[in-house]
């Protein structure tokens, strides 16, 4: 048998366990975006058609969960496992999303990292034999994140440069194992990263450390080397973060040049008002869920590694002094010619 273990926190799959079907969603700012083309629904509102901001971030990830289980070619009563993460107190959106679609569920908090810590984690349980199918989902909503973690949009306070504009939208994915779809070939898991900051409006300088001790951990463990991706992109560094992150590689002597993207700058365009860029879960997961796979789909992307990055920090702890502690995890995605 194959080893399954690499390294300390990587892991390898070898029983071609696939992303069955996907999907990704977004409100207006997002939908007239790059990934305009890519998107399942783009909602004309904040609101989504709902009450409140946050009611509106569940419609979305209720809405992406049943999209993506309809392009798997599945009813929701056929999956086994909903694994899904939010950046709301206690999961809220996940956990109502569950009870809509009555699903057995495993609420999981990665902060932003929550897209990849949701995908390696139903990667096991299905590799494992434990759950046929499982579907893995992840949501943010700009206004609901501003109201729990900074101030309410209505408040109207400044912001400097290196703030981040918080991704409205949600991300899907049906894994399972049949014929079609990308392949999840590795993950490695992150561990906690705190090199002392404590700017919640600096969140990419923060992260930074974080994605790029993960990926350097993936090389190491894997033996595999840049040249072997397409692309290598991180989560949510945006115009601060990224170039931090490619610097502190290069010291490692990983040179990743134009593959390495990151998802915060892949989602608005020059013109858009986005500060530093894009973050938020669904930052990694519409650009992973919508352009990423459908790149790979259409043969433009064999091998791709997605290293969604989180700050593992609230308000509380923001209040009483604490730095900002990271983390990033990896999971490397393969299409057809790799297959």
């Amino acid at each position: 048998m194959p080893e399954k273990r690499m390294g300390k926190r990587s892991w390898a799959f070898d029983s071609g366990v696939r992303v069955l079907g996907c999907a990704a969603v977004s409100g207006p700012k997002e939908g007239e975006g790059q990934l305009k083309d890519v998107l399942d629904h783009v909602y004309p509102d904040l609101y989504a058609g709902e009450d409140t901001w946050e009611k509106a971030e569940k419609k979305m990830m209720e809405d992406a969960v049943s999209i993506a289980v309809e392009k798997a070619g599945l009813q929701t009563d056929q999956v086994d496992l909903f694994l899904a993460g939010d950046l709301l107190n206690q999961n809220i959106t996940a956990s109502f999303t569950a009870r809509t679609h009555s699903i057995p569920y495993i609420g999981m908090f990665g902060a932003c990292s929550a897209s990849m810590l949701t995908l390696a984690t139903g990667t096991v349980l299905v590799e494992s034999g434990f759950c046929d199918t499982v579907v893995t989902a992840v949501s943010s909503h700009n206004a609901t994140a501003e109201r729990q973690y900074r101030y309410p949009t209505e408040y109207g306070g400044q912001k400097p440069d290196s703030a981040q504009w918080t991704v409205t939208g949600a991300g899907a994915g049906v894994l399972g194992k049949g014929q079609a779809g990308p392949v999840i070939r590795y993950a490695t898991i992150g561990k906690v990263v705190d090199m002392g900051l404590k700017n919640p409006f600096d969140m990419g300088s923060a992260m930074a450390p974080a994605a790029a001790e993960t990926i350097q951990t993936h090389f190491e463990d894997t033996g595999l080397k840049p040249d072997d991706y397409d692309l290598i992109v991180t989560g949510d560094l945006a115009k601060v973060g990224h170039p931090i992150a490619a610097d502190l590689l290069k010291e490692k002597g990983y040179t990743l040049g134009e593959r390495f993207q990151d998802c915060g700058l892949m989602i608005f365009t020059p013109e858009q008002e986005a500060f530093s860029g894009g973050s938020g879960c669904a930052s990694s997961a519409i650009v992973t869920y919508g352009r990423i796979i459908d790149d790979m789909l259409q043969g433009t992307l064999e091998r791709v590694m997605v290293v969604a990055t989180g700050a593992l920090m609230n308000p509380v702890s923001y209040q009483q002094g604490e730095s900002i502690p990271c983390i990033a995890h990896a999971v490397t995605l393969e299409g057809r010619g790799n297959v």
